[in-house]
Protein backbone atom coordinates (compact mmCIF):
# COMPACT_ATOMS: atom_id res chain seq x y z
CA UNK A 1 0.00 0.00 0.00
CA UNK A 2 1.26 3.52 -0.87
CA UNK A 3 1.16 5.52 2.59
CA UNK A 4 3.12 8.46 1.87
CA UNK A 5 1.15 10.78 0.46
CA UNK A 6 -0.51 14.85 1.08
CA UNK A 7 -3.36 15.04 -1.26
CA UNK A 8 -3.60 11.49 -3.31
CA UNK A 9 -4.51 14.08 -6.83
CA UNK A 10 -1.06 15.68 -6.01
CA UNK A 11 1.18 12.51 -5.68
CA UNK A 12 2.43 12.47 -8.89
CA UNK A 13 3.26 16.10 -9.27
CA UNK A 14 4.86 16.21 -5.27
CA UNK A 15 6.69 12.95 -6.14
CA UNK A 16 8.44 14.69 -9.76
CA UNK A 17 9.25 17.73 -7.45
CA UNK A 18 10.97 15.60 -4.65
CA UNK A 19 12.77 13.41 -7.39
CA UNK A 20 14.12 16.43 -9.24
CA UNK A 21 15.51 18.48 -5.86
CA UNK A 22 16.67 14.61 -5.12
CA UNK A 23 18.92 14.62 -8.36
CA UNK A 24 19.47 18.45 -9.02
CA UNK A 25 22.86 17.57 -10.06
CA UNK A 26 21.66 15.79 -12.67
CA UNK A 27 17.94 16.73 -13.75
CA UNK A 28 15.83 19.73 -14.12
CA UNK A 29 12.20 20.40 -13.92
CA UNK A 30 10.26 21.62 -16.89
CA UNK A 31 6.53 21.93 -17.72
CA UNK A 32 5.89 18.31 -18.34
CA UNK A 33 8.24 16.28 -16.64
CA UNK A 34 12.01 16.69 -16.80
CA UNK A 35 15.25 17.13 -18.50
CA UNK A 36 18.72 17.09 -18.69
CA UNK A 37 20.61 19.00 -15.98
CA UNK A 38 23.04 20.01 -18.66
CA UNK A 39 22.55 20.81 -22.41
CA UNK A 40 25.15 18.85 -24.78
CA UNK A 41 28.10 20.93 -25.94
CA UNK A 42 26.88 20.06 -29.77
CA UNK A 43 23.53 19.49 -31.30
CA UNK A 44 22.60 15.68 -30.57
CA UNK A 45 19.24 13.92 -30.71
CA UNK A 46 17.21 14.31 -27.84
CA UNK A 47 15.30 11.01 -26.63
CA UNK A 48 12.49 11.67 -25.15
CA UNK A 49 10.74 8.68 -23.19
CA UNK A 50 7.25 9.03 -21.47
CA UNK A 51 4.12 7.93 -19.76
CA UNK A 52 2.21 7.81 -16.60
CA UNK A 53 3.68 7.81 -13.16
CA UNK A 54 3.80 4.74 -10.67
CA UNK A 55 6.89 3.14 -12.69
CA UNK A 56 10.00 4.26 -11.00
CA UNK A 57 12.86 4.64 -12.29
CA UNK A 58 11.17 4.54 -15.42
CA UNK A 59 10.90 7.06 -16.86
CA UNK A 60 12.54 9.68 -15.01
CA UNK A 61 15.02 8.24 -13.20
CA UNK A 62 17.00 7.23 -16.63
CA UNK A 63 17.37 11.06 -17.76
CA UNK A 64 20.97 11.64 -18.30
CA UNK A 65 23.91 11.14 -20.52
CA UNK A 66 24.03 7.33 -22.35
CA UNK A 67 20.51 7.25 -21.58
CA UNK A 68 17.33 9.49 -22.27
CA UNK A 69 17.35 13.34 -22.97
CA UNK A 70 14.24 13.77 -20.92
CA UNK A 71 10.98 12.19 -19.58
CA UNK A 72 7.27 13.09 -19.92
CA UNK A 73 5.26 12.31 -16.70
CA UNK A 74 1.86 11.83 -16.57
CA UNK A 75 -0.06 11.20 -13.41
CA UNK A 76 -0.52 7.38 -11.93
CA UNK A 77 -0.53 4.91 -14.95
CA UNK A 78 -2.13 7.91 -16.94
CA UNK A 79 -0.80 8.91 -20.37
CA UNK A 80 0.62 12.33 -20.43
CA UNK A 81 -0.73 15.11 -22.53
CA UNK A 82 0.60 16.66 -25.79
CA UNK A 83 1.38 19.32 -24.37
CA UNK A 84 3.29 18.23 -21.47
CA UNK A 85 4.87 16.33 -24.72
CA UNK A 86 5.42 19.05 -26.60
CA UNK A 87 6.80 21.30 -23.32
CA UNK A 88 9.53 18.40 -22.87
CA UNK A 89 10.47 18.00 -26.41
CA UNK A 90 11.13 21.46 -26.63
CA UNK A 91 13.03 21.72 -23.50
CA UNK A 92 15.29 19.01 -24.19
CA UNK A 93 15.56 19.90 -28.28
CA UNK A 94 19.23 20.69 -29.10
CA UNK A 95 18.84 20.84 -32.64
CA UNK A 96 19.15 17.67 -33.77
CA UNK A 97 15.42 16.16 -34.20
CA UNK A 98 13.21 14.64 -31.15
CA UNK A 99 12.40 11.23 -30.73
CA UNK A 100 9.41 10.28 -28.36
CA UNK A 101 9.92 6.60 -27.11
CA UNK A 102 6.94 4.91 -24.86
CA UNK A 103 4.68 1.86 -24.52
CA UNK A 104 1.96 0.83 -26.92
CA UNK A 105 -1.08 2.27 -25.37
CA UNK A 106 -4.02 4.09 -26.99
CA UNK A 107 -3.61 7.36 -25.24
CA UNK A 108 -0.09 7.54 -25.42
CA UNK A 109 -0.25 6.53 -29.26
CA UNK A 110 -2.63 9.82 -29.81
CA UNK A 111 -0.97 12.59 -27.03
CA UNK A 112 3.30 12.09 -28.89
CA UNK A 113 1.82 11.64 -32.07
CA UNK A 114 -0.08 15.05 -31.83
CA UNK A 115 3.00 16.44 -29.88
CA UNK A 116 4.85 15.29 -32.76
CA UNK A 117 2.48 16.88 -35.40
CA UNK A 118 2.82 20.65 -33.21
CA UNK A 119 6.77 20.28 -33.00
CA UNK A 120 7.28 19.16 -36.99
CA UNK A 121 5.24 22.07 -37.88
CA UNK A 122 7.44 24.34 -36.07
CA UNK A 123 10.35 22.94 -38.29
CA UNK A 124 11.90 20.15 -35.45
CA UNK A 125 12.07 16.88 -37.18
CA UNK A 126 10.35 14.57 -34.98
CA UNK A 127 9.57 10.64 -34.86
CA UNK A 128 7.89 8.11 -32.27
CA UNK A 129 9.10 4.20 -31.44
CA UNK A 130 7.28 2.38 -29.49
CA UNK A 131 7.30 -0.40 -27.70
CA UNK A 132 5.82 -3.98 -27.90
CA UNK A 133 7.31 -6.19 -25.79
CA UNK A 134 4.22 -8.16 -23.44
CA UNK A 135 4.32 -11.58 -25.06
CA UNK A 136 0.78 -12.09 -23.23
CA UNK A 137 -0.88 -8.86 -24.02
CA UNK A 138 -1.41 -10.50 -28.13
CA UNK A 139 -1.04 -13.10 -30.33
CA UNK A 140 2.16 -13.23 -32.45
CA UNK A 141 0.24 -12.49 -35.32
CA UNK A 142 -0.95 -9.04 -33.69
CA UNK A 143 2.44 -8.32 -31.97
CA UNK A 144 1.93 -4.36 -33.17
CA UNK A 145 -1.17 -4.38 -30.60
CA UNK A 146 1.18 -5.43 -27.21
CA UNK A 147 1.83 -3.34 -25.06
CA UNK A 148 5.33 -2.21 -23.93
CA UNK A 149 6.40 -3.55 -20.28
CA UNK A 150 9.87 -4.44 -18.79
CA UNK A 151 11.48 -4.22 -22.51
CA UNK A 152 10.74 -0.64 -22.57
CA UNK A 153 14.52 -0.54 -20.30
CA UNK A 154 16.52 -2.39 -23.54
CA UNK A 155 14.84 0.10 -26.13
CA UNK A 156 15.24 3.41 -24.20
CA UNK A 157 19.02 2.38 -23.53
CA UNK A 158 19.64 1.56 -27.09
CA UNK A 159 18.15 4.80 -28.67
CA UNK A 160 19.66 6.98 -25.64
CA UNK A 161 23.18 5.50 -26.33
CA UNK A 162 23.23 5.64 -29.81
CA UNK A 163 21.96 9.21 -29.85
CA UNK A 164 25.00 10.23 -27.37
CA UNK A 165 26.99 8.67 -29.73
CA UNK A 166 26.37 10.82 -32.17
CA UNK A 167 24.14 9.54 -34.56
CA UNK A 168 21.07 11.13 -36.76
CA UNK A 169 17.25 11.06 -35.96
CA UNK A 170 16.29 8.41 -38.44
CA UNK A 171 19.45 5.75 -37.61
CA UNK A 172 18.37 6.49 -33.65
CA UNK A 173 14.86 5.58 -34.97
CA UNK A 174 15.95 2.50 -36.57
CA UNK A 175 17.75 1.44 -33.53
CA UNK A 176 15.20 1.39 -31.65
CA UNK A 177 12.80 -0.07 -33.06
CA UNK A 178 15.72 -2.95 -34.39
CA UNK A 179 15.72 -3.58 -30.55
CA UNK A 180 12.04 -3.41 -30.02
CA UNK A 181 11.70 -6.24 -32.66
CA UNK A 182 13.72 -8.39 -31.01
CA UNK A 183 12.81 -8.17 -26.88
CA UNK A 184 9.99 -9.93 -25.32
CA UNK A 185 9.17 -9.75 -22.04
CA UNK A 186 6.48 -12.16 -19.76
CA UNK A 187 5.58 -10.86 -16.37
CA UNK A 188 3.46 -12.16 -13.66
CA UNK A 189 2.07 -10.71 -10.12
CA UNK A 190 1.43 -12.12 -6.72
CA UNK A 191 -0.59 -9.20 -5.57
CA UNK A 192 -1.89 -5.83 -6.54
CA UNK A 193 -0.66 -2.22 -6.27
CA UNK A 194 -3.09 0.27 -4.39
CA UNK A 195 -3.22 3.79 -5.29
CA UNK A 196 -2.26 6.66 -3.02
CA UNK A 197 -5.47 7.10 -1.02
CA UNK A 198 -7.22 4.27 -2.21
CA UNK A 199 -8.34 1.51 0.59
CA UNK A 200 -7.74 -1.22 -1.18
CA UNK A 201 -5.46 -2.85 -4.03
CA UNK A 202 -6.64 -2.26 -8.32
CA UNK A 203 -7.03 -6.51 -7.73
CA UNK A 204 -6.93 -9.22 -5.32
CA UNK A 205 -5.47 -12.67 -5.75
CA UNK A 206 -6.43 -15.45 -3.63
CA UNK A 207 -3.55 -16.52 -1.00
CA UNK A 208 -0.78 -18.67 -3.00
CA UNK A 209 -2.08 -18.13 -6.25
CA UNK A 210 -0.37 -15.92 -9.09
CA UNK A 211 -1.59 -13.58 -11.81
CA UNK A 212 0.52 -14.89 -14.81
CA UNK A 213 0.81 -11.85 -17.82
CA UNK A 214 -0.15 -8.72 -16.25
CA UNK A 215 0.55 -5.41 -17.20
CA UNK A 216 2.48 -2.42 -15.83
CA UNK A 217 -0.54 -0.43 -15.07
CA UNK A 218 -1.95 -2.99 -12.51
CA UNK A 219 -3.89 -4.85 -15.11
CA UNK A 220 -4.63 -8.54 -14.05
CA UNK A 221 -2.88 -11.45 -15.61
CA UNK A 222 -4.14 -13.16 -18.34
CA UNK A 223 -5.18 -16.29 -16.17
CA UNK A 224 -4.59 -17.31 -12.11
CA UNK A 225 -3.01 -20.26 -11.33
CA UNK A 226 -0.72 -21.74 -8.11
CA UNK A 227 2.06 -19.73 -7.16
CA UNK A 228 5.04 -22.49 -7.93
CA UNK A 229 8.36 -22.70 -6.08
CA UNK A 230 10.58 -19.84 -7.35
CA UNK A 231 12.46 -22.89 -9.52
CA UNK A 232 9.35 -23.71 -11.18
CA UNK A 233 8.27 -20.31 -11.82
CA UNK A 234 11.71 -19.64 -13.43
CA UNK A 235 11.21 -22.69 -15.62
CA UNK A 236 7.77 -21.17 -16.61
CA UNK A 237 9.09 -17.81 -17.40
CA UNK A 238 11.78 -18.62 -19.84
CA UNK A 239 10.09 -21.08 -21.63
CA UNK A 240 7.60 -18.37 -22.50
CA UNK A 241 9.61 -16.13 -23.78
CA UNK A 242 11.88 -18.46 -25.39
CA UNK A 243 9.14 -20.07 -27.26
CA UNK A 244 8.75 -16.60 -28.84
CA UNK A 245 12.05 -16.25 -29.84
CA UNK A 246 12.55 -13.63 -33.15
CA UNK A 247 14.58 -14.31 -36.20
CA UNK A 248 16.99 -13.51 -34.65
CA UNK A 249 21.12 -12.63 -35.10
CA UNK A 250 23.54 -15.47 -35.10
CA UNK A 251 25.63 -14.21 -31.96
CA UNK A 252 23.58 -16.16 -29.38
CA UNK A 253 23.95 -13.62 -27.04
CA UNK A 254 21.32 -12.02 -24.90
CA UNK A 255 20.30 -8.56 -23.10
CA UNK A 256 18.29 -9.69 -19.93
CA UNK A 257 16.39 -7.91 -17.24
CA UNK A 258 14.79 -9.45 -14.81
CA UNK A 259 12.61 -6.81 -13.41
CA UNK A 260 10.52 -6.30 -9.61
CA UNK A 261 7.29 -4.36 -9.69
CA UNK A 262 7.51 -2.46 -6.73
CA UNK A 263 7.22 -5.23 -3.53
CA UNK A 264 9.53 -8.36 -4.48
CA UNK A 265 12.74 -7.57 -3.13
CA UNK A 266 16.04 -8.39 -4.61
CA UNK A 267 16.79 -11.45 -2.70
CA UNK A 268 13.87 -13.20 -3.91
CA UNK A 269 15.04 -11.96 -7.95
CA UNK A 270 18.54 -13.93 -7.16
CA UNK A 271 16.69 -16.89 -5.93
CA UNK A 272 14.78 -16.58 -9.15
CA UNK A 273 17.83 -15.95 -11.57
CA UNK A 274 19.55 -18.87 -10.10
CA UNK A 275 16.68 -20.78 -12.22
CA UNK A 276 16.66 -18.44 -15.12
CA UNK A 277 19.97 -17.74 -16.39
CA UNK A 278 21.21 -21.49 -15.85
CA UNK A 279 17.89 -22.31 -18.07
CA UNK A 280 19.51 -19.44 -20.48
CA UNK A 281 22.93 -20.81 -20.61
CA UNK A 282 21.79 -24.27 -21.46
CA UNK A 283 19.88 -23.24 -24.07
CA UNK A 284 22.41 -21.89 -25.73
CA UNK A 285 23.25 -18.32 -24.66
CA UNK A 286 25.57 -16.07 -23.70
CA UNK A 287 24.06 -13.14 -20.86
CA UNK A 288 25.33 -9.91 -21.95
CA UNK A 289 25.41 -7.57 -18.74
CA UNK A 290 22.23 -8.75 -17.46
CA UNK A 291 20.12 -6.92 -14.97
CA UNK A 292 18.71 -7.67 -12.39
CA UNK A 293 16.30 -5.03 -9.83
CA UNK A 294 13.68 -3.07 -9.86
CA UNK A 295 13.66 -0.84 -13.70
CA UNK A 296 9.76 -0.73 -14.62
CA UNK A 297 7.27 -0.88 -11.75
CA UNK A 298 3.88 -0.47 -10.90
CA UNK A 299 4.05 1.27 -7.36
CA UNK A 300 3.49 -1.75 -4.69
CA UNK A 301 3.12 -4.50 -6.85
CA UNK A 302 4.44 -7.68 -5.90
CA UNK A 303 5.58 -9.49 -9.21
CA UNK A 304 8.31 -9.89 -11.30
CA UNK A 305 9.07 -9.97 -15.61
CA UNK A 306 11.72 -11.73 -17.89
CA UNK A 307 12.50 -9.82 -20.76
CA UNK A 308 15.19 -10.89 -23.66
CA UNK A 309 16.67 -9.01 -26.23
CA UNK A 310 18.39 -10.65 -28.49
CA UNK A 311 21.48 -8.76 -29.91
CA UNK A 312 23.84 -8.26 -32.40
CA UNK A 313 26.81 -6.49 -32.69
CA UNK A 314 24.97 -2.94 -33.34
CA UNK A 315 22.85 -3.37 -30.80
CA UNK A 316 25.24 -5.06 -27.97
CA UNK A 317 27.36 -2.04 -28.50
CA UNK A 318 24.62 0.26 -27.24
CA UNK A 319 23.44 -1.68 -24.44
CA UNK A 320 26.91 -2.29 -23.07
CA UNK A 321 27.53 2.03 -23.62
CA UNK A 322 27.92 3.88 -20.52
CA UNK A 323 25.28 6.04 -18.51
CA UNK A 324 25.25 7.76 -15.86
CA UNK A 325 21.42 8.65 -14.43
CA UNK A 326 19.74 9.18 -10.84
CA UNK A 327 18.12 5.36 -10.99
CA UNK A 328 20.99 3.38 -13.32
CA UNK A 329 24.75 3.77 -13.82
CA UNK A 330 27.42 1.94 -15.80
CA UNK A 331 30.52 2.46 -17.00
CA UNK A 332 32.52 5.29 -16.70
CA UNK A 333 30.85 8.46 -18.99
CA UNK A 334 32.64 11.34 -20.26
CA UNK A 335 30.86 14.29 -22.03
CA UNK A 336 30.72 17.73 -22.74
CA UNK A 337 28.07 19.75 -21.18
CA UNK A 338 27.43 23.16 -20.76
CA UNK A 339 25.00 24.73 -18.01
CA UNK A 340 21.23 24.79 -19.16
CA UNK A 341 20.80 28.46 -17.00
CA UNK A 342 17.18 28.30 -18.10
CA UNK A 343 15.19 25.96 -20.48
CA UNK A 344 14.41 27.27 -23.69
CA UNK A 345 11.33 29.81 -24.19
CA UNK A 346 8.23 28.60 -23.78
CA UNK A 347 4.66 29.47 -24.88
CA UNK A 348 2.81 30.64 -22.13
CA UNK A 349 0.11 28.75 -21.84
CA UNK A 350 -1.98 30.21 -18.89
CA UNK A 351 -1.33 33.36 -21.00
CA UNK A 352 -4.05 35.59 -20.93
CA UNK A 353 -6.73 35.65 -24.12
CA UNK A 354 -9.07 38.47 -25.22
CA UNK A 355 -12.63 37.16 -26.09
CA UNK A 356 -15.02 39.08 -27.97
CA UNK A 357 -18.60 37.90 -28.58
CA UNK A 358 -22.09 38.87 -28.83
CA UNK A 359 -24.43 39.33 -25.66
CA UNK A 360 -26.74 35.99 -26.62
CA UNK A 361 -23.61 33.81 -26.77
CA UNK A 362 -21.74 34.93 -23.41
CA UNK A 363 -25.17 34.40 -22.57
CA UNK A 364 -25.26 30.50 -23.54
CA UNK A 365 -21.49 30.51 -22.55
CA UNK A 366 -22.81 31.11 -18.41
CA UNK A 367 -25.28 27.61 -19.50
CA UNK A 368 -22.13 26.02 -20.82
CA UNK A 369 -20.01 26.63 -17.93
CA UNK A 370 -22.78 25.37 -16.11
CA UNK A 371 -23.16 22.25 -17.60
CA UNK A 372 -19.37 21.82 -17.00
CA UNK A 373 -19.93 22.28 -13.18
CA UNK A 374 -22.71 19.76 -13.15
CA UNK A 375 -20.01 17.45 -15.14
CA UNK A 376 -17.09 17.84 -12.69
CA UNK A 377 -19.58 17.44 -9.63
CA UNK A 378 -21.28 14.25 -11.34
CA UNK A 379 -17.52 12.89 -12.11
CA UNK A 380 -16.41 13.14 -8.23
CA UNK A 381 -19.00 11.18 -6.37
CA UNK A 382 -19.18 8.77 -9.30
CA UNK A 383 -15.16 8.41 -8.94
CA UNK A 384 -15.24 5.19 -6.65
CA UNK A 385 -17.78 3.38 -8.99
CA UNK A 386 -15.94 4.15 -12.28
CA UNK A 387 -12.15 2.94 -11.18
CA UNK A 388 -13.88 0.36 -9.85
CA UNK A 389 -15.45 -0.49 -13.36
CA UNK A 390 -11.94 -0.39 -15.48
CA UNK A 391 -10.52 -2.33 -12.57
CA UNK A 392 -12.25 -5.17 -13.88
CA UNK A 393 -9.82 -5.45 -17.13
CA UNK A 394 -8.67 -2.02 -17.09
CA UNK A 395 -5.98 -0.54 -14.90
CA UNK A 396 -8.77 0.69 -12.64
CA UNK A 397 -7.68 5.22 -13.03
CA UNK A 398 -10.90 6.09 -14.78
CA UNK A 399 -12.52 7.50 -12.41
CA UNK A 400 -9.83 9.13 -11.90
CA UNK A 401 -8.94 10.92 -14.95
CA UNK A 402 -12.68 11.93 -15.53
CA UNK A 403 -12.48 13.59 -12.25
CA UNK A 404 -8.92 15.16 -13.22
CA UNK A 405 -10.14 16.43 -16.55
CA UNK A 406 -13.42 17.33 -15.74
CA UNK A 407 -11.86 19.49 -13.07
CA UNK A 408 -9.56 21.22 -15.28
CA UNK A 409 -12.27 21.81 -17.66
CA UNK A 410 -14.11 23.59 -15.83
CA UNK A 411 -11.83 25.69 -14.25
CA UNK A 412 -10.45 26.88 -17.69
CA UNK A 413 -13.76 27.15 -18.47
CA UNK A 414 -14.49 29.84 -15.65
CA UNK A 415 -11.78 31.91 -16.38
CA UNK A 416 -11.96 32.29 -20.41
CA UNK A 417 -16.11 33.09 -19.12
CA UNK A 418 -14.48 35.52 -16.84
CA UNK A 419 -12.25 37.24 -19.59
CA UNK A 420 -15.83 37.24 -22.24
CA UNK A 421 -15.52 33.85 -24.29
CA UNK A 422 -18.37 32.94 -25.80
CA UNK A 423 -19.76 29.38 -25.61
CA UNK A 424 -17.37 28.06 -28.40
CA UNK A 425 -14.04 28.98 -27.02
CA UNK A 426 -15.06 28.92 -23.62
CA UNK A 427 -16.07 24.74 -24.65
CA UNK A 428 -12.38 25.06 -26.66
CA UNK A 429 -10.19 26.19 -23.61
CA UNK A 430 -12.31 23.73 -21.52
CA UNK A 431 -11.02 20.88 -24.09
CA UNK A 432 -7.54 22.03 -24.28
CA UNK A 433 -7.88 21.71 -20.51
CA UNK A 434 -9.27 18.31 -19.87
CA UNK A 435 -6.73 16.55 -22.31
CA UNK A 436 -3.72 18.33 -20.69
CA UNK A 437 -4.79 17.04 -16.87
CA UNK A 438 -6.55 14.18 -17.06
CA UNK A 439 -3.96 12.67 -19.69
CA UNK A 440 -4.98 8.57 -20.65
CA UNK A 441 -6.68 7.93 -23.73
CA UNK A 442 -10.33 9.07 -22.21
CA UNK A 443 -8.19 12.20 -21.90
CA UNK A 444 -7.09 13.22 -24.97
CA UNK A 445 -10.36 11.76 -26.40
CA UNK A 446 -12.67 13.94 -24.32
CA UNK A 447 -10.56 17.20 -24.55
CA UNK A 448 -10.49 16.72 -28.50
CA UNK A 449 -13.99 16.23 -28.44
CA UNK A 450 -15.30 19.20 -26.63
CA UNK A 451 -12.56 21.30 -28.75
CA UNK A 452 -14.62 20.12 -31.69
CA UNK A 453 -18.07 21.12 -29.93
CA UNK A 454 -16.89 24.12 -29.36
CA UNK A 455 -15.65 25.26 -32.52
CA UNK A 456 -19.03 24.02 -34.48
CA UNK A 457 -20.92 25.84 -32.00
CA UNK A 458 -19.12 29.23 -32.46
CA UNK A 459 -19.41 32.52 -30.28
CA UNK A 460 -21.32 34.44 -32.99
CA UNK A 461 -25.13 33.59 -31.28
CA UNK A 462 -27.02 31.17 -29.29
CA UNK A 463 -27.18 28.23 -31.30
CA UNK A 464 -30.25 26.58 -33.06
CA UNK A 465 -31.29 23.14 -32.07
CA UNK A 466 -29.37 22.29 -36.09
CA UNK A 467 -26.39 24.29 -34.93
CA UNK A 468 -26.16 21.98 -31.22
CA UNK A 469 -27.15 18.54 -32.98
CA UNK A 470 -23.92 19.69 -35.64
CA UNK A 471 -21.79 20.81 -32.52
CA UNK A 472 -22.80 17.03 -30.80
CA UNK A 473 -22.13 15.27 -34.09
CA UNK A 474 -18.48 17.44 -34.67
CA UNK A 475 -17.56 15.90 -30.71
CA UNK A 476 -18.12 12.98 -32.02
CA UNK A 477 -16.69 12.19 -35.40
CA UNK A 478 -13.78 14.22 -33.79
CA UNK A 479 -13.22 11.06 -31.10
CA UNK A 480 -14.03 8.52 -33.86
CA UNK A 481 -11.17 9.85 -35.80
CA UNK A 482 -8.71 9.68 -33.25
CA UNK A 483 -10.41 6.63 -31.30
CA UNK A 484 -10.68 4.60 -34.05
CA UNK A 485 -13.38 2.58 -32.77
CA UNK A 486 -16.71 1.74 -33.82
CA UNK A 487 -20.16 0.19 -32.59
CA UNK A 488 -19.31 -3.00 -30.83
CA UNK A 489 -15.52 -2.66 -29.11
CA UNK A 490 -16.88 -2.25 -25.78
CA UNK A 491 -15.83 1.56 -25.81
CA UNK A 492 -17.32 5.20 -25.00
CA UNK A 493 -18.39 5.03 -28.35
CA UNK A 494 -20.81 2.35 -28.22
CA UNK A 495 -22.91 5.18 -25.85
CA UNK A 496 -21.82 8.10 -27.66
CA UNK A 497 -22.49 7.09 -31.41
CA UNK A 498 -26.36 6.48 -30.39
CA UNK A 499 -26.68 9.53 -28.55
CA UNK A 500 -25.79 11.43 -31.81
CA UNK A 501 -28.04 9.68 -33.79
CA UNK A 502 -30.82 10.10 -31.57
CA UNK A 503 -30.48 13.60 -30.93
CA UNK A 504 -29.90 14.71 -34.91
CA UNK A 505 -33.00 12.75 -35.81
CA UNK A 506 -35.14 14.35 -33.15
CA UNK A 507 -34.01 17.61 -33.98
CA UNK A 508 -34.73 16.87 -37.69
CA UNK A 509 -38.03 15.77 -36.90
CA UNK A 510 -38.46 18.90 -35.01
CA UNK A 511 -38.89 17.69 -31.63
CA UNK A 512 -38.23 20.05 -29.13
CA UNK A 513 -34.67 20.64 -28.11
CA UNK A 514 -34.63 19.50 -24.55
CA UNK A 515 -37.05 16.49 -25.12
CA UNK A 516 -34.57 15.39 -27.89
CA UNK A 517 -31.73 15.61 -25.72
CA UNK A 518 -33.23 13.82 -22.80
CA UNK A 519 -34.82 10.65 -24.98
CA UNK A 520 -31.26 10.44 -26.96
CA UNK A 521 -29.67 10.48 -23.34
CA UNK A 522 -31.95 7.58 -22.51
CA UNK A 523 -30.56 5.82 -25.67
CA UNK A 524 -27.43 6.06 -24.95
CA UNK A 525 -27.82 5.03 -21.05
CA UNK A 526 -29.19 1.70 -22.65
CA UNK A 527 -26.27 1.18 -25.22
CA UNK A 528 -23.61 2.11 -22.44
CA UNK A 529 -26.09 -0.67 -20.14
CA UNK A 530 -25.69 -3.55 -22.98
CA UNK A 531 -22.06 -3.07 -23.44
CA UNK A 532 -21.27 -5.69 -19.98
CA UNK A 533 -22.17 -8.21 -22.16
CA UNK A 534 -19.75 -7.46 -24.88
CA UNK A 535 -16.13 -8.28 -25.18
CA UNK A 536 -13.88 -5.11 -25.37
CA UNK A 537 -11.92 -4.79 -29.10
CA UNK A 538 -9.81 -1.93 -28.71
CA UNK A 539 -8.12 -0.47 -25.14
CA UNK A 540 -6.01 -1.83 -22.22
CA UNK A 541 -8.79 -3.83 -21.60
CA UNK A 542 -8.82 -5.86 -24.69
CA UNK A 543 -5.82 -8.13 -23.58
CA UNK A 544 -8.19 -8.85 -21.17
CA UNK A 545 -11.50 -9.16 -22.72
CA UNK A 546 -13.06 -12.43 -21.01
CA UNK A 547 -12.51 -10.61 -17.51
CA UNK A 548 -14.92 -7.80 -18.88
CA UNK A 549 -17.59 -9.59 -19.57
CA UNK A 550 -20.94 -9.32 -17.38
CA UNK A 551 -19.25 -5.27 -16.14
CA UNK A 552 -20.33 -2.19 -18.69
CA UNK A 553 -17.84 -0.30 -20.02
CA UNK A 554 -16.47 2.52 -17.84
CA UNK A 555 -16.21 5.14 -21.10
CA UNK A 556 -19.34 4.45 -22.11
CA UNK A 557 -21.42 4.33 -18.96
CA UNK A 558 -19.59 7.99 -17.62
CA UNK A 559 -20.52 9.89 -21.09
CA UNK A 560 -23.76 8.09 -20.82
CA UNK A 561 -24.45 9.41 -17.49
CA UNK A 562 -22.59 12.98 -18.22
CA UNK A 563 -24.92 13.86 -21.37
CA UNK A 564 -27.86 12.76 -19.11
CA UNK A 565 -26.51 15.31 -16.53
CA UNK A 566 -25.65 18.04 -18.66
CA UNK A 567 -28.83 18.07 -21.26
CA UNK A 568 -30.90 20.48 -19.32
CA UNK A 569 -27.84 23.09 -19.49
CA UNK A 570 -27.61 22.72 -23.03
CA UNK A 571 -30.86 23.02 -23.90
CA UNK A 572 -32.78 25.13 -21.76
CA UNK A 573 -34.26 28.77 -22.99
CA UNK A 574 -33.12 30.57 -24.97
CA UNK A 575 -32.21 27.64 -26.82
CA UNK A 576 -35.22 26.16 -26.50
CA UNK A 577 -37.14 29.19 -27.12
CA UNK A 578 -36.24 28.46 -30.86
CA UNK A 579 -37.81 25.12 -31.28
Amino acid sequence: MTRIFNDPADFADEALAGFCDAHSDLVRQVEGGAVRRNRPATPKVAVITGGGSGHYPAFAGIIGPGFADGAVVGNIFTSPSSQQAYSVAKAANSGAGVVFTYGNYAGDVMNFAMASERLTAEGIPTDNVLVTDDIASASPSEAEKRRGIAGDFVVFKVMGAAAEAGLDLESVVRLGRKANGLTRTIGTAFSGCTFPGADQPLFRLPEGQMGLGLGIHGEPGLFDTELPPAVDLGRELVRRVLAETPPAPASGRLAVILNGLGSTKHEELFVLWRTVAPLLREAGYTLVMPEVGELVTSLDMAGASLTLTWLDDELEQYWTAPALTPAYRRGAVGFDASPSGAAEAQPDVTASTDYSSTEDSHAYAAQCLKALDTTAALLRVSEAMLGDMDAIAGDGDHGRGMVRGSAAAHDAAALAFARGAGAGSLLAAAGDAWADKAGGTSGVLWGAGLRAFGERLGDAETPTPEVLAGSVRAFADRIASLGKAEIGDKTMMDALLPFAASFEERVAAGTHAEQAWSAAAADATRAAASTAELRPLKGRARPLAGKSIGTPDPGATSLAMVFAAVGPHFTAAPVAATT
